[in-house]
């Protein structure tokens, strides 16, 4: 099968990413478009073109922010001369952001990365057994693009989106704040938060194998009230803001068992 042409329109965390895998995969990265910051990867800064018409190429692909993709858009479309198909790499923003592409483009879509990607370079690696969304015409093409990629595509429509991002952030963000209490109260116990790794790789499997509700553990879901408020308690002397936090999870937490009101 033929090389995947791609033009990258914002080659930064995602873009770059994206980038740097596809040429790794085989594909052909044919065309950048620098972002505001002018920042491109050293990988792909041979194939810049700051003006003119684009290369031709089977994927456009717009890597900017949310707020900037139907802008960034407009501004590539008398640019577009022989592309195929049209893709950004938003999971929360519908593909109809793209529309102004619509006229000079044959499919769009978007390729959603379910991975963080704190940089292109280690962000290209942390692709290879992530998981991907892939919602509009354009499905077909991205999911190969995808899957050459190391990543399992599965279908997202449009309207999934909002309630599929909150889950994506909830996932990666939830779980740093928790164990960054954790840390917090470790800490003022002069214990090292590595102690808890086996604990939270043994919850982390629980939750995988049997749902969240039944791998609930401790004494929230005991209804040991006592104890949760002696736990507050004591978080609250380390420091009232890490009381206040600790207070809230318990509360989430507590809506989770069906013991909702019963620490307040």
């Amino acid at each position: 099968m033929d090389p995947i042409r791609i033009v990258v329109a914002g080659p930064g965390r995602a873009g770059g990413s994206v980038g740097i895998a596809a040429l790794a995969a085989g594909h052909s990265v044919v065309g950048v478009v620098p972002g505001p910051s002018g920042s491109v990867p050293p990988q792909l800064a041979d194939f810049v073109v700051s003006r003119g018409s684009l290369p031709a190429a089977d994927l456009l692909l717009i890597a900017t922010r949310d707020s900037q993709i139907e802008q960034v858009s407009g501004e590539l479309v008398e640019r577009c001369d022989d592309i195929s198909a049209a893709a950004h790499l938003s999971g929360f923003t519908p593909v109809s952001a793209l529309a102004p592409l619509e006229p000079r483009v044959g499919a769009l879509g978007s390729l959603h990365p379910l991975q963080t990607l704190p940089d292109p370079l280690s962000g290209s690696q942390a692709l290879r057994g992530a998981w991907a969304a892939v919602t509009g015409s354009a499905s077909h093409l991205l999911s190969r693009l995808a899957a050459d990629l190391g990543m399992t595509p599965f279908a997202l429509t449009d309207d999934a989106k909002p309630a599929y991002h909150a889950a994506a952030a909830a996932a990666a963000n939830f779980v740093v704040e928790c164990l960054g209490v954790a840390g917090d109260l470790l800490r003022s116990a002069q214990v090292p938060l590595e102690a808890t790794r086996p604990l939270v790789e043994r919850i982390v499997h629980n939750v995988y194998t049997m749902g969240a509700e039944r791998a609930l553990t401790g004494p929230v879901a005991r209804g040991d009230r006592a104890t949760v408020l002696g736990q507050i308690g004591a978080a609250s002397q380390v420091d009232p803001a890490l009381g206040d936090q600790y207070r809230l999870l318990v509360e989430a937490l507590a809506i989770r068992a069906g013991r909702s009101g019963d620490f307040r």
